[in-house]
């Protein structure tokens, strides 16, 4: 089974900054790590690969650094890691960003499963594994908790309000994957060694010849940010603590006369 699991670098705090111009992601030093939910993809790609064989590649769009995060996902179980990188791509939305994935995946050869996290944290969309696969035009399984195996097909466990609906499809699918799939594992000291040690292969929009440029980067994105604002801070509220319980909730009555939330007549 070949099995190819989209990764992506995410910045590592809360502090996000955005380019006043072109309202996109400032990550210049910004520390980063492998975004959440691609972990568990990563590792349920590892077990289906320990329990019926294959190989699992792992493929990230991003600049240079971002061959840090793939490095991370060798250690841990992948057997490749391919960078798609080049100034190109840069400012691509979800629908450019997945347009290229498509076109390198189409390169790299036919895999039967693509795993992808529900969402990247930075972006919150999770759009970009459905994406995915309306471009390759294949079937796609969101917000998957469990997958099988049954020979060509795919049984999985998808997650919604009201519990699970089983559902399965023929290979090739793209998935994309909650936390509570699974627990991902930890690097060993020599698995990380090793993977420090490992080449990653950089695709650019050149390895590509079937991109369409006039479908990528800012130009290319139908997607427009028009503003960008930090949320005000809403007051913590007012803790009530008296001597006595009785004083507590007169004292609370009273706040709540005052606001005229609570007639003293009542």
């Amino acid at each position: 089974m070949n099995i190819l699991v989209c990764a992506k670098q995410v910045p590592d705090t809360a502090e996000i900054k955005i380019d006043p111009v072109t309202n996109t992601l400032i990550r210049a030093g910004v520390p980063s790590i492998v975004n959440p939910f691609d972990t568990n993809a990563l590792e349920a790609a590892v077990q289906l690969k320990e329990a019926h064989g294959g190989s699992v590649t792992v493929i990230s769009m991003g600049p240079d650094q971002a061959k840090v995060a793939l490095k991370e996902c060798l250690s841990v179980g992948a057997d490749k890691a391919v960078l798609i990188s080049d100034r190109l791509f840069g400012g691509s939305d979800t629908l450019a960003t997945s347009y290229i994935l498509a076109t390198a995946i189409k390169k790299l050869g036919t895999f039967d499963l693509i795993l992808c996290g529900k969402q990247a944290i930075d972006g919150d969309t999770g759009q970009v594994g459905p994406e995915i696969a309306e471009h390759l035009g294949i079937a796609q399984l969101t917000f998957v908790a469990k997958i099988e195996m049954k020979g060509d097909t795919i049984s999985v466990h998808r997650e919604h309000e009201q519990g699970y609906e089983i559902i399965e499809a023929k290979i090739p699918v793209v998935c994309t994957v909650l936390k509570s799939i699974n627990e991902p594992r930890y690097a060993s000291v020599k698995s990380k060694m090793a993977a420090n040690k490992a080449t990653i292969e950089v695709l650019t929009a050149a390895d590509l010849p079937e991109l369409d440029v006039t479908k990528i980067g800012l130009k290319g994105s139908p997607t427009r940010v028009r503003k960008t604002f930090t949320p005000p801070r809403k007051d913590s509220g007012i803790k009530i603590q008296e001597s006595t319980d009785r004083e507590s909730a007169l004292k609370f009555i009273e706040k709540l006369v005052v606001a005229k939330l609570l007639n003293r007549g009542c």
